[in-house]
């Protein structure tokens, strides 16, 4: 029987993509090293499409997505359990009362801002300003010492390749020069955001009601 041979997974990854190709890959090895997977909607679909076990966030938070998925990963579960200090036993303490899964890896992309043109509504470029994705990024890069943060497909291998190297299990370093690249990556995502609406002030372009 399938149940009984199955170790308890004790470890999770929270999935949360705008862009969902090479997914299945990051699924197999999370799989393989028996750490469950944590998703958003969509996400969680696709994870789900693909023959893999799944829970969808809203489940476990007991709180439905809203707002069109404007607020989904918003949750302060979600970020205790990327955020506790897993070498401090009143965070251990806290944590554990909160009864949720504790998410050791947080792989995520953002809506693709920059990708929508310019000439576009300004709605549309509203859009597409990632708040949940970057929140995610933030914390678990925050916490670095003990969560691992994959933000973009480039980095996919590399995180395949650590697992697998290390029993399913990520260095220290690894996850640091992660965080480094993910503090790079939200000022660059927030400074694109800033420079176009800096421009559109200048332009003095109203929004069309």
């Amino acid at each position: 029987n399938k149940m009984v041979t199955r170790k308890n997974v004790n470890s999770y990854a929270l999935i949360s993509v705008y862009d969902k190709t090479s997914i299945k890959k990051i699924c197999s090895v999370l799989k393989k090293y028996n750490i469950g997977i944590v998703s958003t909607g969509s996400t969680a679909k696709k994870i789900t499409s693909l023959g893999y076990n799944c829970k969808e966030i809203s489940k476990i938070t007991k709180f439905r997505e809203v707002l069109n998925g404007r607020v989904k990963s918003l949750n302060p579960k979600i970020h205790a359990s990327i955020l506790f200090k897993r070498n401090d036993a009143i965070h251990e303490q806290t944590f554990k009362s909160l009864k949720f899964p504790k998410i050791d890896h947080v792989i995520v992309n953002f809506y693709p801002f920059n990708e929508v043109s310019n000439n576009e509504s300004h709605s549309k470029k509203i859009d597409m300003i990632d708040i949940g994705g970057p929140a995610l990024i933030r914390s678990a890069s925050k916490n670095f010492e003990f969560v691992t943060t994959v933000c973009g497909k480039k980095h996919y291998d590399k995180f395949i390749a650590e697992l697998k190297k290390n029993n399913g299990k990520t260095t220290f370093a690894f996850r640091k020069k992660m965080a480094e690249y993910n503090f790079k990556l939200t000022s660059q995502y927030d400074l694109s955001i800033f420079k176009w609406l800096n421009k559109n002030n200048k332009n003095n372009i109203k929004e069309n009601k």
